[in-house]
């Protein structure tokens, strides 16, 4: 998930290797020593990572009884999990508050095209498929256009078939599995408009997330820090009532604080006044 630097600005990432695996002492002894050296650490992870994965967060998150700790789980493929979190590493670079940069990538997950090429979609189960694409899948040599987000979309591929892309300039990265196609490369990547395309290896999540290893993952996104800058700080910030850090957003991504709801005061009754002549 840690791709490389996009560029000079880029800060590296700090991998949290075998989290469930390792004993809760050691896991527990690398992330205090990230907050004490950085003073606050965000937490990138799939939803769709192991259930032990995403428990040992939470009880290690509980044990440092710490709000300097946000633990962001974005609905995205591996790839655009992979590039999020790469835009988050730009920004750490700026001029940001801690609270303001995790919340930023609730905002930015809004810009990311994530989806993928697939052989089969029997197994594919985080996008809705019907029954007919299902049949469709155990004909030799189909292929189908998948895009889980920002909105499900799946077509069989033919020469006319297009997947809605991003109404705004991006780049693209595409990650090769098993399958051998172009079709993401030469037809896709110029119907988008991309200003770019690099190729990446394969996250190796994304055999498991897409139901199939015979697959050609892709994401479009922005790039440029500045465009991604000018969007975080062109946002309206508050301060979170309860630990008092700055965010955007409705929900503190630190102590998942939401703004207290007061009741309306009740409607003022009007005086009768009576004249007496």
């Amino acid at each position: 998930m840690a791709l490389p630097p996009q560029d000079d600005r880029t800060l590296p990432a700090a991998v949290l290797r075998d989290v469930a695996e390792r004993p809760l002492e050691q896991a527990l002894a690398d992330l205090q020593a990230l907050v004490e050296h950085h003073g606050h650490v965000i937490v990138v992870c799939s939803p769709a990572a192991p259930t032990a994965v995403r428990r040992r967060l939470h009880t290690l998150r509980a044990l440092m009884e710490t709000d300097r700790v946000a633990l962001f789980q974005p609905d995205l493929p591996p790839l655009g999990l992979a590039v999020l979190a790469r835009q988050l590493r730009q920004l750490a670079s700026c001029d940001l508050s801690p609270g303001v940069l995790a919340s930023a990538g609730r905002l930015l997950v809004h810009y990311v095209h994530a989806g993928a090429l697939l052989n089969s979609v029997a197994r594919l189960d985080r996008v809705p498929v019907g029954l007919k694409s299902h049949a469709k899948s155990w004909m030799p040599g189909s292929q189908f256009g998948v895009l889980a987000h920002p909105e499900p979309h799946l077509v069989r591929i033919t020469p006319e078939a297009a997947l809605p892309g991003p109404e705004f300039g991006t780049w693209m990265l595409v990650a090769k599995g098993q399958l051998q196609s172009d079709w993401v490369n030469a037809t896709l990547a110029p119907s988008w408009k991309v200003q770019g395309l690099r190729e990446v290896p394969l996250p190796a999540e994304s055999s498991g997330w897409w139901g199939t290893g015979k697959l050609i993952e892709f994401c479009s996104y922005l790039p440029d820090l500045s465009v991604l800058y000018q969007l975080v700080t062109s946002v309206r910030q508050s301060r979170c009532h309860w630990c008092g850090i700055d965010v955007i957003g409705d929900r503190c991504v630190f102590c998942s604080a939401t703004p207290p709801v007061y009741d309306s005061p009740p409607p003022k009754q009007l005086e009768s006044r009576t004249a007496v002549g």
